[in-house]
């Protein structure tokens, strides 16, 4: 992979289902690439500063990259007593290592991406977000998620899902009830779990979706949203679920407030008010 510089031009980001994009002038692009997996793109642009992209999909900003990061990392970290071992299914950009490896209990992270030279170009060229994928805690596995799980049992504190869009690639395998059952299976009877679950107004199906699967498979399992700029319309939601631990009974704010690493969005009032959801999103799932 070599660094190569072209004109200016308009990136357009332009969603085929539901008939809308947006666009952002491009200063310099600094990787492009095609795996057998996907495209690769990253470029400089002056309102967002470096931005991924995958199959001509926003992946992260340097903006603004750090909500949907934290947002998928601290609220099942802050749950979960003393997290010693984690699974990151996707990711391949490095945030969410990045978030879960500021809590000092962390003794082991694998992180299971699916396209090794996805790691490969964020860690040359993103390295505010992959520094940490470097770490000796970290082990990296190149594998189909969804497969990767069935090897564990009762293993992991915390899972992490950060999937690619199931509408954009091949995601879908990581919203299925069979998915999250092997899920359920890997982690410690005080595990806790999180997805990535989509926006609730351009892919509110696949939120509705995965939510219901994960309902079916967890004791407890709780929606929550927060705003993510880099991904429109601007909300997204991620579920929460557990045997046994409550994301609002059981959460300690102490906790937060003592923390001594740096949270851009994230703290203790944005994690109880993340689950207060909306009446068209309650709408959403109440039958579930």
């Amino acid at each position: 992979m070599s660094e190569k510089v072209y004109p200016p031009f308009i990136f357009n980001e332009f969603d085929r289902i539901n008939k809308f994009g947006l666009f952002m002038d491009v200063e310099k692009v600094i990787y492009s690439g095609v795996t057998k997996f996907q495209r690769i793109d990253i470029f400089e642009t002056k309102a967002f500063g470096k931005v991924f992209t995958l199959d001509g999909v926003t992946m992260t900003r340097d903006s603004d990259e750090f909500v949907y990061h934290e947002m998928i990392s601290h609220v099942p970290l802050f749950l979960h007593e003393n997290p010693k071992k984690v699974l990151v299914i996707g990711g391949g950009d490095g945030g969410t290592v990045r978030e879960v490896l500021k809590h000092p209990s962390i003794e082991k992270v694998i992180m299971c991406e699916l396209d090794e030279e996805v790691v490969e170009a964020t860690k040359k060229y993103l390295p505010n977000l992959s520094y940490e994928l470097n770490n000796p805690k970290v082990h990296l596995v190149f594998e189909d998620g969804s497969k990767f799980i069935k090897n564990f049992n009762n293993e992991f504190d915390v899972i992490i899902i950060d999937s690619t869009d199931p509408t954009e690639g091949g995601g879908g395998a990581l919203y299925t009830e069979s998915f999250y059952q092997d899920c359920f299976k890997a982690l410690t009877e005080n595990g806790v779990f999180t997805a990535q679950t989509e926006d609730p107004f351009l892919k509110k199906e696949w939120m509705v979706r995965a939510y219901k699967s994960i309902s079916s498979v967890f004791n407890v399992a709780k929606l929550y949203l927060g705003f993510v700029p880099q991904y429109p319309p601007g909300t997204w939601s991620w579920t929460f679920a557990s045997k046994n631990i409550d994301p609002i009974k059981d959460f300690n704010p102490e906790k937060v407030r003592n923390f001594d690493k740096e949270l851009k969005y994230y703290n203790e009032e944005m994690h109880v008010a993340s689950f207060a959801l909306p009446n068209f999103v309650k709408k959403m799932i109440k039958d579930i």
